[in-house]
């Protein structure tokens, strides 16, 4: 049987993976962090507050959207995006769980 490297995985490993790859960029930690004090606000007004382009902006929201952090609401031809709380506290508690596991680990005599 063929399968990725990938699959030999955990799935909680991977979900680790997957959400430090989508916030390892820090435009999309200043993007999340925008979005956490503003509630909700449309792509061109997160390029107005940080060092980049529209286009740029709507890239990395893509990518934040794609993960499940980011959810948005059209109305007509304006979105508005904000933090879906949900989904950040849903993986907040997945890297708890990686860390805390692997604290107890290093601290229970594992050396």
């Amino acid at each position: 049987m063929t399968y990725t490297k990938s699959e030999a995985f955990q799935t909680e490993l991977k979900d680790v993976a997957k959400f430090a790859k989508v916030l390892s960029h820090p435009a999309r930690l200043a993007i999340l962090q925008h979005l956490s004090r503003c509630c909700t606000c449309k792509s061109g007004d997160i390029a107005n507050e940080l060092p980049l382009s529209r286009t740029t902006v709507s890239q990395h929201l893509q990518e934040l959207k794609n993960l499940g952090l980011v959810k948005y609401e059209t109305n007509g031809v304006t979105v508005c995006y904000e933090v879906d709380v949900e989904m950040l506290m849903q993986y907040k508690q997945v890297m708890d769980a990686f860390f805390n596991e692997s604290l107890h680990e290093l601290t229970c005599g594992c050396k």
